[in-house]
């Protein structure tokens, strides 16, 4: 029984998976329901204030009396509050369902337990814990989102075999290739914000935004304390949202707001990223921010391309101490690392 139970609820992994980057700051949750070991319908939540993972699936089913006396598998504890939309635990209950299946006790306060009481006081079953590690994996962002109040901080950067992220004169294209820059625009579409520092804006004149990738454009965040930002910037003129933090100004021009922060931190700026609701940032750059956020203890990810180039002098990489982290080779130039501490 408990490797049906893990097989369904991989499934309703795979279907949660696919509202990554669209369902922010809500967690990713997908839906099997399976009568006679037969799967009779499933879905996911698609996207922020739509339908969750439990009614697509309930709408799925071509009869819905069939639901009556069937097993039903959600990755995260069902909702128990009115939000954007109703409570899904009273719409599950009213098919009658003999036994619900859940990887995770949602972590939302208002929830938290609440939706698993309210099924079995309406004699359905409830089983917890099935893969959680990967259900916890799976909504890392959201996990921490609810225990720190605080974005999801996920460090990325290219850097040379002997150490440089550009050269002496702050070149540094072609580090990496036409492969990771995909890449990179896809995770960029996994996320509510992208953070630079002025320097890298001013140098580089990114656009920041998802154009290898089918996605959404993350919030832009720019650290510029002395405002040096060029109004001839394309961070300005681009579409999507740019947030721009200084010491002096709070005003908006279009889609760009201009906010003062006194005192000046990286860590009151990230307390202000959350409290205008977005739940995860990559850090892209440059040298001075990244370190910044190392220093201060504020990063639970980094993504590191590391090319057989060399360069032999220039603008050294972030100093990550791996001590405390958890270092994974992937595909040979690509590491990924897990901050222990934070």
């Amino acid at each position: 029984m408990n490797y049906q139970h893990k097989k369904y609820i991989n499934r309703a992994f795979y279907l949660a998976q696919k509202g990554m980057g669209s369902v922010a700051p809500n967690p990713m949750v997908g839906c099997v329901i399976v009568k006679n070991e037969n799967i009779i319908g499933e879905g996911y939540h698609k996207k922020f204030g739509k339908p969750h993972a439990e009614i697509n699936a309930i709408k799925s089913v071509k009869n819905k009396k069939t639901i009556e006396g069937s097993s039903i598998y959600i990755t995260l504890e069902p909702c128990s509050h009115y939000g954007k939309t109703p409570p899904c635990v009273d719409e599950i209950i009213n098919y009658k369902p003999k036994e619900v299946i859940i990887s995770n006790k949602d972590p939302n306060p208002k929830i938290n337990g609440k939706g698993i009481k309210k099924l079995k006081e309406n004699n359905i079953n409830v089983i917890e814990g099935i893969n959680d590690v990967i259900g916890k994996e799976l909504n890392k962002r959201f996990f921490l989102n609810q225990k720190y109040k605080m974005p999801y901080i996920i460090l990325k950067w290219a850097e040379t075999k002997d150490g440089f992220i550009a050269k002496t004169n702050g070149e540094s294209k072609w580090i990496s290739n036409d492969v990771s820059r995909t890449l990179v625009h896809k995770w960029r579409s996994e996320e509510s914000g992208i953070l630079i520092g002025v320097q890298t804006a001013i140098k580089d004149n990114p656009k920041l935004t998802v154009r290898r990738w089918k996605g959404k454009n993350p919030i832009r965040i720019i650290v510029d304390p002395n405002n040096r930002l060029h109004n001839t910037a394309k961070v300005l003129k681009e579409k999507p949202i740019t947030l721009i933090y200084n010491t002096t100004t709070t005003k908006k021009k279009k889609s760009n707001f201009f906010i003062k922060i006194n005192p000046f931190s990286i860590h009151n700026i990230i307390q202000d990223v959350y409290k205008k609701g977005i739940s995860s940032i990559m850090v892209e750059g440059g040298t001075k921010t990244i370190n910044y956020f190392i220093n201060s203890n504020l990063w639970h990810e980094a993504r590191i391309f590391v090319s057989n180039k060399k360069f032999k002098k220039g603008v050294i990489a972030p100093n990550l101490n791996f001590e405390n982290a958890n270092k994974e080779d992937i595909n040979g130039d690509e590491l990924h690392i897990t901050n222990n501490n934070a």
